[in-house]
This record gives structure tokens, sequence and C-alpha cells, in this order.
């Protein structure tokens, strides 16, 4: 009878041991442009919906889904808030790209959002900008790559467009961890100088459960240093927001291509986590004190930023999310190489 145990135990963790190595083999990625959307699938499993609707204050991608198919994003205001859970800040939906503050040269601004000297793409209070996708182009797909362009002015209140911007978002699957990267490429159509606010720039709102303020969840960024006031406003090359969700622990990080102006992070324990490369001295940054070095854009001119969101189980340690740094990296100079070969 023991015996007959033992070899039970040994057949069902080869078994489990199997499928899981088999669950963790890349699989083919799979783009489908609906209305309004872009669906990234992984086989047949979601990995995210893009938003793209026309009255939009921005795009954002909802739901976003860890390597088990666990929601690591809030889904309020999209969906009903469950009991308890939170409903502040409106405009942080799941993940987005935006900036609080953007200066326009010689561009009325009749309608101005409170506390702003420019217009405001970030928050969602009258006057604010918007980013209204024009454009979505056709899927590429190969293998455990996908990935699609779309296009999107950038417009003021009274609906003058200020930026131009080509967006490229990829999808990889390594297995047990996928990678979601934003190529984006600014082009100004009038003069603009990027505001000093800490309200920026690629941003996630995580999943309540695995939020730092419930006491379960864990911000870390890459030089080991826990926890919002630990991390809130410094530089580092990535921040990961990880904790335990649906009977285990995943996680979600942002990268932060060397290729990019240097940001600090906007990180708190209520769950939001950005990395914002605009925040100088007003933003009341620790690294950034006494800087007054604003980006600036004359018309015509291009600003460009990497940023990857890697999707991944346990926490950053667990979830390799250094050495999975380094492969975001090393890719963006394979794409960048092939096509400067083209």
């Amino acid at each position: 009878m023991k015996t007959n145990l033992i070899l039970f135990l040994v057949g069902w963790c080869l078994l489990a041991g199997a499928a899981w190595l088999q669950a963790a083999e890349p699989r083919d990625v799979t783009i489908q442009v609906g209305k309004d959307h872009v669906d990234f699938l992984v086989g047949k499993e979601l990995v995210t919906r893009y938003h793209t609707g026309p009255d939009l204050a921005k795009p954002y991608a909802w739901p976003v889904y860890g390597p088990h198919q666990v929601p690591l994003t809030r889904a309020w205001p999209m969906e009903k808030a469950l009991p308890g859970g939170s409903t502040d800040h409106v405009h942080q939906k799941s993940l987005w790209f935006g900036h609080g503050d953007i200066i326009p040269e010689g561009v009325p601004l009749k309608q101005k959002s409170k506390g702003v000297e420019g217009v405001d793409y970030w928050a969602e209070a009258p006057g604010h900008g918007r980013e209204v996708c024009t454009e979505v182009g056709k899927p590429h797909e190969d293998r455990n790559h996908g990935w699609i362009t779309t296009h999107n002015d950038w417009l003021t209140a009274e609906g003058t467009k200020i930026l131009d911007e080509t967006r490229t978002l990829h999808l990889y699957d390594f297995g047990a961890t996928r990678l979601l990267v934003f190529d984006i490429d600014l082009r100004a159509d009038v003069p603009v100088t990027f505001g000093d606010t800490k309200e920026g720039t690629m941003g996630v709102r995580v999943n309540d459960l695995i939020a730092e303020a419930h006491g379960r969840g864990k911000i870390e960024n890459a030089e080991g240093k826990v926890g919002e006031k630990a991390c809130w406003g410094r530089p580092s090359a990535w921040c990961d927001y990880s904790g335990p969700i649906e009977g285990r622990v995943e996680g979600i990080a942002i990268l932060d291509d060397p290729s990019n102006p240097p940001a600090c992070w906007h990180s708190r324990a209520y769950g939001l986590m950005a990395a914002n490369p605009f925040g100088r001295a007003k933003s009341g940054f620790p690294a950034m004190k006494g800087k007054t070095d604003l980006i600036h854009l004359a018309r015509g001119e291009h600003l460009k930023f990497r940023y990857g969101v890697l999707l991944h189980p346990g926490d950053a340690k667990e979830g390799k999310v250094g050495h999975y740094y380094q492969e975001f990296v090393a890719l963006g100079k394979h794409h960048a190489d092939r096509k400067n070969g083209e």
C-alpha cells in the first residue's frame, strides 16, 4: 500500500512537471483587430485588449492578464468595483501612456485643467487634452512575437493638435512570462515643453489585491529597494509590483529602456506605478531636487520612448525581472539594428 502511494505521488509529480514544462514553452502570438480595440493573444488566451475608441481620453490596455490568466490591473472604472474595491483616480485606467502638463507655444488655451500650465494628458478633469487614435495598422505575427502600429493625435481641449504620435505595441511570449513593449514616437506639430509634474507618464494601476496599501503587495526596484517610501521619486531601470492573488504570487513590472530620458518612479502604495521622465524640482521627486532642465521640442522634432511591461510569476526575484530587463534591452537593439539594415 505504501509503495503504491509513493508510486502514485511520483507519477503525479512527473505529470504535473511535464504539464508545467509544456505550459512554459513559448507559444504563438496572435493579434486581432476589432471595432475600437486590438486583442493580443498567446495561443488562445487573451493577454490584453488595447482600447482605441474615438471618445476616449486616451488609449489604454485592459484587462491585462498574467501567465496564469490572473488579472493584474484594476478593473474599475471599466467595470463596477467589487465590494470594498477602490474607486479613486478615475483616470488611472489599467495601463496607459500620458503626461500631466504639456505646454504648447503659440496655441491659445481657453480651457485649462486646474493647476496645469499647459494641457493635461494624465488626469481627466475639465479642460484635459485627448490622445485620439486615428489609425490602426495591419497586425504582424512571427511565432512568439506579434506587433501592430497605431497613430494618435494629441489634441487640446479645443481640438488643436500639438503632437503626432506613432505607437507600436509588441507582445512577446517567453512561456511562463509575457512581455508587452510600447515603442512611442512623438513629433511636435508646434513647439512644446513637457512640464514639471509628478503626474506621468507610462503608468499602470495594479489590481487592488496586490497593492501595497492592502498589506499584501510589494513595490520593488532594480536596486532592491522595497516599498513606496524607498522607491518613490527615485531613478531605476525598472520597478515591479507583485503580490498574492488567486492563490499564487504574480507581478507586473515597467521596464525603462536605457535609450529613454531617464525616469523617476511615481509609485504609490495604493496601486499606481509610473515611469516619469519629465518630473523635476516641482514634482517633489527626491532625486530631482533643484533641477529645472525641462524637455523641449521644436516644431517637427521627435521624442522617442521605449517601455516594457513584464507579466511574470512570483515577485521580482522569483520572476527574474532583472534577467528579463536585459532581454528587453537586447530585443530593442536587435530590432533597431534590423530596421537600420533595411
